[in-house]
């Protein structure tokens, strides 16, 4: 089973990054492939530039890794309430390739925030758009008070109630 993972934002020391590594080495057996957004920086997306440069290698690098997975484990990183600005660069440019992004496959989505919301609110925004972008979202799981909850030095959740809830949600996908 092979997992592709990623933490919906571009910050080189990404809590969500490190949540959805830390959740994708919970699934038995599975090759782990972790994504960096990084990896796909591309214009900001217009009809001009899409007119001018016309589909973009790196939005098809990105649709062609998610083809690659058997299950995808995302955790989406909340600005000011919604999605980060580059994870949805460069779904819009995925978008205008394949609707379906997320290609129908099985998806863990999660949040976290240094907050005791944990990303709820990108979460839902999250949890109800992607079934229409091809997102088969099997479970969801938010970590709040991610500084409080992560243990960063063994790379894991350290409150073990929530670690037991990923644990028993990962068990049962």
């Amino acid at each position: 089973m092979k997992i592709i993972a990623f933490g919906a934002s571009p910050s080189k020391n990404s809590i969500n990054k490190k949540l959805a590594t830390y959740a994708a080495t919970l699934f038995e057996n599975a090759e782990v492939e972790v994504l960096d957004l990084n990896d796909f920086q591309m214009p900001i997306f217009t009809v001009d530039i899409e007119k001018e440069m016309g589909q973009l290698e790196l939005a098809k690098s990105f649709l062609a890794k998610i083809a690659t997975a058997d299950v995808l484990v995302v955790s989406m990183a909340e600005n000011n309430g919604n999605y980060s600005a580059a994870f949805k660069n460069i779904f819009d440019w995925c978008t205008r390739i394949n609707a379906k992004v997320f290609q129908e496959k099985p998806m863990l989505l999660m949040a976290t925030s240094p907050g005791a919301k944990g990303g709820a609110s990108v979460l839902g925004i999250a949890k109800n758009a992607f079934p229409f972008y091809g997102g088969n979202v099997k479970a969801s799981f938010s970590l709040p008070s991610f500084d409080i909850n992560f243990d960063l030095e063994k790379g894991k959740i350290s409150n073990p109630e929530l670690d037991n809830q990923l644990k028993e949600i990962i068990k049962n996908f």
